[in-house]
């Protein structure tokens, strides 16, 4: 059960990548716009500005989040990538709100689209780059706890959603000939986009509350700690919280009165070295205690 185990070399050259995917897309939407002049499409490549934009901030919050802890951040840097995820999801809600605008023009003036059917080729051509892009994304960033690749990731998810109903409402209104469809059903995939970005900045939030691990985690880092207890009397007072690709684990041990510091501290190693390898780079605080600090509420008691 590893998490954050993959270089930051590896996670940056993704968040490169990112960059480079968004300036192609929006290059290939904007085309799409220009070929048919239909505001759900210029609607679409607003959206991809975005895109751009939140991918050079989660490549500054990786690049910071990398750095080591100093003097003046003793815990790390691991909290900038929620920064850029909290970014992300505002810069979704914004986008959403600017295709709002340009869907209301398109009501207000509806217009008869040109050359749909090559503006939908450029089109939907930008939607499969976004789509493969988005998986490779989430699936790495979540292999390497990186959640500013993650949200990236996601956030390319709601982009091809726009893409689609765009596509949808362009095709429709050809084939209808009810221009007003084009506009109005960009409108309605405008609000997916609220409550995506809305979810992203619930999300990240949450890592800036310090949120502990999810209980599946939780559960397998006390069954480490309760199969290591050699020599210990008792494991109580666990406490975790996540930051971007670092976890923090800390509780007490309760060890026998007889027990010598070198003993209390052969045990320490033995658990640190059996969580690190369940939770690569975890950072584990021990706090050893005599046996009459023994709880009943709160315990990891060992088999």
């Amino acid at each position: 059960m590893k998490t954050g185990g993959a270089s930051n070399i590896t996670t940056i050259k993704l968040a490169v990548g990112s960059i480079l995917v968004g300036f192609s897309v929006l290059g290939l939407k904007a085309l799409a716009y220009w070929i048919t002049g239909s505001v759900a499409l210029l609607s679409d490549a607003l959206e991809s500005t975005v895109n751009v934009a939140t991918a050079f901030a989660a490549l500054i919050a990786i690049h910071i989040a990398a750095k080591p802890a100093d003097a003046n951040h003793p815990y790390g840097h691991h909290k900038a990538e929620f920064f850029s995820a909290v970014l992300e999801g505002v810069m979704i809600i914004v986008a959403a709100l600017l295709i709002f605008r340009e869907a209301y023009h398109g009501v207000m003036r509806p217009a008869v689209l040109d050359a749909p059917v090559e503006g939908l080729i450029v089109n939907m051509a930008a939607t499969v780059i976004n789509g493969l892009w988005a998986w490779v994304l989430i699936t790495r960033g979540r292999a390497q706890n990186s959640p500013a690749l993650v949200a990236d990731g996601k956030h390319l998810i709601t982009d091809v959603l726009t893409s689609v109903g765009v596509a949808l409402g362009v095709f429709l209104a050809v084939v209808t000939g009810w221009s007003i469809l084009d506009p109005a059903l960009a409108a309605l995939v405008a609000v997916n986009i609220l409550w995506s970005g809305s979810k992203i900045v619930k999300e990240s939030l949450s890592g800036l509350m310090d949120e502990a691990v999810s209980e599946p985690t939780l559960d397998a880092i006390r069954n480490v700690i309760a199969s290591q207890l050699d020599g210990a009397m008792q494991a109580h007072d666990l406490r975790t919280r996540h930051a971007g690709a670092a976890i923090f684990i800390d509780f007490h041990l309760v060890v026998p009165g007889g027990t010598t510091v070198f003993q209390s501290h052969e045990i320490c190693d033995q658990i640190e070295s059996s969580l690190k390898n369940l939770l690569d780079g975890a950072k584990i605080t021990i706090h050893v205690e005599p046996e009459h600090k023994l709880k009943h509420l709160g315990a990891i008691i060992p088999d």
